[in-house]
């Protein structure tokens, strides 16, 4: 268990509020929308510290790495940048085991970020030597790559991986004896569970079915969520951060419901809004989390803004897609 004090963080916080003033608000997302060309859009990246040159998505990974490695350093636990590059690793892992399952070159959809360099881990799985990678993981690829070949359903796969990537992540928050990480996770794998629902009953599926597809660990039982029908999800999660957000789900839990954009702008707004609590406390492990969040959903904010422009959608089109922001 972690027995650091709220103020070993004074330092990092301290910092972290500085930094909070070159995140990308409205009014510059805004300036990004109505920019003239793509060039002046990238210039109010360049404003809140972002490198220049380069493609987008090159900004971008760098802006990611730098973020991680500067936090890393300053924080004093390092786990706590774990808790978001986990989510890396096991896009990769997931990449890693498609591609190979297929004799195809997984290296074009791997990503920067995680906690083992994507390339050493491409080369690792390879030699059949993962040593370096956490025993869980190690267990996790293992065990998707079995199911894969025997099954050739991609989809059991993927949640095995996914079960595992939530079970570190808990695991972490656990370790470092933190209130706040605990119920960041179960809120994380709440939502996950609600977009599930909500897409396998629109599908037609449910019971057993979804009692396999769901996750474990959120704050909702998966038996509760597997045991109501589509039109019910608003009742299980009324008390909760999610309640717009399943009240929106219910009535698209059906065939042919409608467009999802504003269930899982909701979902999202429901994480933001649990983290973005992060800003009241002065110090302690929580405003290193919620600038992680931050950064993490300011990078996406950045990819809805520009492919909404490279699509030809009008400014109040892309303001829709927009998630709500941390600051």
């Amino acid at each position: 268990m972690s027995h650091r004090k709220d103020t070993d963080y004074l330092s990092v916080s301290a910092r972290i509020r500085a930094m909070e003033n070159r995140l990308l608000t409205r009014e510059r997302m805004d300036r990004m929308i109505e920019a003239r060309d793509t060039a002046e859009a990238l210039k109010v990246l360049t404003e809140c510290g972002y490198p220049e040159g380069g493609s987008l998505e090159t900004v971008l990974a760098q802006a990611r790495a730098d973020t991680f490695r500067d936090l890393e350093t300053a924080s004093p636990d390092k786990r706590l940048v774990e808790l978001f590059q986990l989510k890396y690793d096991y896009h990769n892992a997931k990449a890693i085991l498609k591609a190979q399952a297929v004799g195809a070159d997984p290296e074009r959809l791997l990503l920067p970020g995680g906690r083992y360099d994507s390339r050493d881990l491409l080369e690792g799985w390879q030699r059949e030597d993962l040593r370096g990678c956490s025993e869980a993981f190690q267990k996790a690829m293992a065990q998707a790559k079995s199911q894969l070949a025997e099954s050739r359903d991609p989809q059991q796969a993927d949640l095995t991986l996914d079960k595992a990537c939530y079970r570190e992540m808990a695991q972490l928050a656990e370790a470092l004896d933190s209130k706040f990480l605990r119920g960041y996770v179960a809120l994380t794998v709440d939502v996950a569970n609600l977009r599930t629902a909500v897409r396998v009953h629109r599908m037609g599926r449910e019971g057993d079915f979804l009692r396999q597809v769901l996750l474990p660990g959120g704050n909702m039982s998966v038996q509760i969520i597997a045991a109501v029908r589509g039109e019910a999800l608003g009742e299980v999660f009324r008390s909760g951060p999610l309640v717009q957000a399943a009240e929106l789900g219910a009535k698209l839990a059906q065939p042919g419901g409608g467009a999802l954009t504003a269930f899982e702008k909701a979902c999202d707004d429901a994480v933001t809004e649990y983290l973005a609590s992060a800003r009241r406390i002065p110090f302690g492990e929580q405003t290193v989390v919620g600038y992680l969040y931050a950064k993490e959903a300011e990078f996406t904010a950045i990819r809805t803004i520009f492919a909404g422009r490279a699509a030809g959608l009008d400014g109040d089109t892309i303001r829709a897609r927009l998630r709500e922001t941390y600051v």
